[in-house]
């Protein structure tokens, strides 16, 4: 492995930390602020704030800035604004810092995917995207149960010393490794916008904020899934989430060779129709804990294969534009975790099981094949179009 990807991976590891590992110390935060649980959760759509704002803002600022400066600056943001959740004195401040901390999230993802696929041998493009977000599936493998396991027996301000270490280890392995990539040739606000003209834009957006965002109605709602109808003890749940963390791994790099191997429409479509297939299952067989097990690591890989070939698919629909459409997915992303986690939640405000969000998922994994397939249609209409 290059270890310029290396080092990219690493500021997916810290990112992934950063934005993950809330779920499992919020009780703590809660506790130790003297603030409710609900009230708590608000930090989680702080960083989500964060990321819809920064992914294209930062982007845009940067956009005639070498590539290498510009992730240096964004590890530099992520190490600085976790360091200041260690000394917060109170519920607001740290609200302000995590939204802070969601800022270079879009951005560096966004900035990142385009550097990959400029370092990557040709025809592994995918690969290579694959491999910086490889950082954010071990997070959630590894990164996210350590942080929850140090927030709950020693402090949950512990945890953010460990993203910011990881942050700065982040800026220092950009600062050796990463060789110096020349920036696009210089454009205007104006002329990045114009990638917002095009429909195929908004439709790979779509396509990631409703189609993806059928994983959030899974993982929103996943514990007392567990706990409710599997029958886990509540004490388990971090070890299966762990489970999920190896198959997002696992998910992160298939995804990475099929999008290269087939065209990435073709294989969003197949993984789409693959995620509502999975989340059939899970709705009807999650009460056997031996098959909820394998279901668990089964949604967690399908889910990550997206990734790269939703990546790829606009980098190659945004030529010229490459780094702010590849922010504007990262915020498509965070705009389908909380659209899976609302429209996934009404179920369970009528009344029905906590299986009951999986249905929802369903229907958001479907439309999002019928949005590919529109893209499919609209984009063989135009090369015909074009070699006419």
């Amino acid at each position: 492995m290059k270890k310029s990807l290396l080092s990219l991976s690493l500021g997916g590891l810290t990112i992934g930390i950063t934005e993950f590992v809330m779920m499992g110390i919020l009780p703590d935060i809660a506790s130790n602020l003297q603030v409710s649980i609900p009230v708590a959760g608000y930090l989680i759509s702080a960083y989500a704030l964060g990321v819809v704002i920064g992914a294209p803002l930062l982007v845009i600022i940067a956009r005639n800035y070498p590539p290498k400066k510009t992730l240096l600056i964004l590890a530099a943001m992520l190490a600085f604004f976790n360091a200041l959740s260690i000394v917060v004195p109170s519920y607001g401040f740290l609200f302000l810092t995590r939204f802070l901390s969601g800022l270079p999230h879009g951005a560096f993802f966004g900035v990142g995917a385009v550097v990959a696929s400029r370092l990557a041998e040709k025809g592994k493009e995918a690969q290579a995207i694959s491999i910086m977000f490889a950082g954010l599936t071990i997070a959630n493998l590894a990164g996210v149960p350590i942080g929850t396991y140090i927030g709950h027996h020693f402090s949950w301000r512990y945890t953010f010393i460990l993203i910011a270490i990881f942050g700065i280890i982040t800026f220092i392995s950009l600062y050796f490794w990463m060789p110096k990539v020349a920036p696009n040739e210089e454009v205007s606000v104006k002329d990045q916008m114009q990638f917002f003209k095009k429909i195929e834009a908004w439709l790979v957006i779509l396509i990631t904020a409703i189609g993806v965002g059928g994983l959030f109605c899974w993982i929103s709602y996943i514990a007392p899934l567990l706990t409710d109808i599997s029958g886990f003890d509540a004490a388990d749940v971090p070890y299966i989430m762990i489970l999920a963390g190896a198959g997002m791994v696992v998910g992160n790099f298939v995804g990475g060779k099929l999008a290269d191997q087939f065209s990435p429409e073709k294989t969003l479509i197949v993984l789409l129709l693959l995620m509502a297939l999975d989340l059939t299952m899970v709705f009807f067989f999650s009460s056997n804990p031996y098959v909820s097990l394998l279901l668990v690591f089964c949604t967690g890989c399908i889910a990550f294969a997206l990734i790269a070939p939703i990546q790829m698919l606009m980098i190659q629909i945004a030529v010229g534009a490459e780094m702010i459409a590849s922010a504007a997915i990262q915020a498509a992303f965070n705009i389908g975790n909380a659209l899976g986690a609302f429209l996934g939640g009404l179920p369970l405000i009528a009344g029905f099981s906590y299986a009951s969000p999986n249905l929802v998922g369903i229907g958001m994994s479907l439309i999002g094949v019928l949005i590919t397939v529109i893209l499919v249609e609209r984009r063989r209409r135009i090369l015909k179009f074009a070699t006419a």
